[in-house]
C-alpha cells in the first residue's frame, strides 16, 4: 500500500519522524565518512521532499570513525550514529533497520560509488506502494559503470550462479545501493541469517520467493580503487551462503508459503481464453502439438498405403498444419473472430513450409543412406524431425504470427 509521510520539517530542524532512513555501514572509515555524509546530506536536503535521516552504523571501528560520526550527529540535523560492538555489514543493516521507525529504509556504501541522482528513483516506488524492495543495478542496459575487467567478470559470474542455483531473476545482487519498505523488512529480516556480504543476496532471494516486487534502477557507478573488500574471501563466503540458502529452501525450513500468503502480490486475473504467460502458452501449445503429431502419423500411415513417402508426408503435414494453426490461434494465443485469420493462416503456411523442408529433408537423407528403409525407421526419423519443427513453430507463432507487439491482441476477448 502507499506510504504517507509527514510534511517537510522547517530548515535546520531535525525531523520528528523521518520518512526515509539511509544507513551507511562503516568500519574504520574516519577519512571518508565526513565528506560522504556531508555530500549525501546536501543532496537529500536539495532533492528529497520528505523528512529524512542519515544513520551512521559503526561496525566496531578501531580508529576515529565513531568520534567523527558523533561529531556529525551533534552538528548536522537529521544525522544519527549507532555503535555496534561487532563487525559485519549485514549485522549492521539488520540491527539498524529493525530499530528504525522510518517507513522506507535504504543503505549505501560510504565510498558513494553510485551516483546520488539515482536515490530518489530508487525509493519513489516504495513510497507509492508500487514496489516492495528496490536495488541499484550496475548490470542493467542503461547503467554506466567504470570498473576493472576482474570485478566485472566476478560480478557477472556471481549473478549467473544465482540464476542457475537459486533461480534469481534480479540482475545485480551486490550493488551497495538498496532500499526496502519497513513493513517488509520487519517480516524478512528475522529470517536472514548472514551477517556479512551475503546479507543482500539472501534478503533479495527471500523477497523474490515471497512474491514481492523488486524494482531495479540503472545506476552510474564508479569503482573505488581503495576498496578494502577481500574478493576471494567474499566469494567463498557467498558460495557457502548460496549452498546454505538452497538447502533451506529445498527442505522447507523457511516459511515461504506463509510469507507469500501474507506479503506476496495477488496474481493477475487471467484473460479468458489466454493462458497466463509463456509457460501457459507453452503447455497449451505442447498439448495441441501432441494431438497434431498423432493425427499426422495416422494420416501419413493411411496415405502411405497408396502413395510414396514424400506425397504422403506433404498431405499429412499440410492437413495437420492448418488444424494446428487454427487451434493455437484460438486456444494458445486467445485470438477470436475472423479478423486477421487469413493472414495468420498464410503465415502458418510459411512455417509449414519450413517444417516440410525439415521433414522432407530428413526423409531424403534417410533414402540416400539406404534404398529400402524399414517403415519404422521412416516413422522414427519423422518423429525427430517433427519435434524440431514443432519447437520452431512455437517460437515463430509467438514472436511473429501472434507477436505481443502485433495486432492479434485487439482480437482477444476483453
Amino acid at each position: 500500500m502507499p506510504i504517507t509521510a509527514a510534511e517537510t520539517a522547517p530548515a535546520g530542524a531535525t525531523p520528528v519522524t523521518a520518512a526515509l532512513d539511509v544507513v551507511i555501514p562503516v568500519y574504520n572509515e574516519e577519512r571518508d565518512l565526513e565528506p560522504c555524509v556531508r555530500r549525501l546530506h546536501e543532496h537529500l536536503s536539495a532533492t528529497f521532499p520528505y523528512p529524512f535521516q542519515i544513520t551512521i552504523a559503526d561496525n566496531a571501528s578501531t580508529d576515529g570513525t565513531l568520534e567523527v560520526g558523533r561529531r556529525l550527529a551533534a552538528t548536522m540535523p537529521g544525522v544519527a550514529v549507532t555503535h555496534l560492538p561487532r563487525k559485519g555489514r549485514g549485522h549492521a543493516l539488520k540491527e539498524v533497520w529493525s530499530a528504525s521507525g522510518a517507513p522506507v529504509l535504504a543503505y549505501m556504501d560510504v565510498d558513494l560509488s553510485t551516483d546520488l541522482a539515482a536515490l530518489l528513483p530508487l525509493v519513489a516506488p516504495l513510497f507509492s506502494g508500487h514496489s516492495d524492495v528496490a536495488i541499484g543495478s550496475r548490470l542493467a542496459r542503461n547503467s554506466r559503470v567504470v570498473r576493472g575487467a576482474k570485478r566485472e567478470i566476478i560480478s557477472r559470474s556471481y549473478n549467473l550462479i544465482l540464476r542457475g542455483t537459486l533461480q534469481a531473476r534480479f540482475s545485480d545482487a551486490q550493488c551497495g545501493f538498496k532500499a526496502i519498505r519497513k513493513d517488509v523488512a520487519d517480516r524478512l529480516l528475522p529470517l536472514v541469517e548472514d551477517t556479512g556480504w551475503f546479507f543482500d543476496t539472501e534478503l533479495l532471494v527471500l523477497a523474490e520467493r515471497a512474491g514481492l516486487r523488486i524494482h531495479e534502477v540503472p545506476v552510474d557507478w564508479v569503482d573505488d580503487p581503495d576498496s578494502r573488500v577481500d574478493i576471494v574471501a567474499t566469494a567463498i563466503a557467498d558460495l557457502r551462503g548460496i549452498a546454505r540458502l538452497a538447502r533451506a529452501l529445498a527442505t522447507g525450513r523457511l516459511p515461504m508459503a506463509e510469507l507469500r500468503a501474507q506479503l506476496g502480490r495477488a496474481p493477475l486475473a487471467p484473460v479468458p481464453g489466454v493462458p497466463a504467460g509463456m509457460t501457459g502458452q507453452l503447455l497449451t501449445f505442447a498439448a495441441i502439438g501432441v494431438v497434431s503429431t498423432l493425427a499426422y502419423l495416422v494420416i501419413y500411415a493411411g496415405l502411405r498405403l497408396g502413395t510414396g513417402p514424400q506425397p504422403a508426408n506433404l498431405l499429412a503435414l499440410l492437413i495437420t498444419a492448418i488444424g494446428n494453426t487454427a487451434a493455437n490461434r484460438r486456444i494458445t494465443f486467445g485470438v477470436h473472430g475472423a479478423d486477421g485469420a487469413a493472414r495468420h493462416h498464410a503465415q502458418g503456411l510459411v512455417i509449414f513450409g519450413l517444417g516440410l523442408a525439415l521433414t522432407s529433408g530428413s526423409l531424403a537423407l534417410l533414402h540416400a543412406v539406404t534404398d529400402s528403409p524399414h517403415r519404422l525407421a521412416e516413422l522414427s526419423i519423422l518423429i525427430v524431425a517433427n519435434l524440431t519443427a514443432t519447437l520452431l513453430r512455437f517460437l515463430l507463432l509467438r514472436v511473429w504470427v501472434f507477436s505481443p507487439n502485433g495486432k492479434y491482441r485487439s482480437n482477444a476477448r476483453p
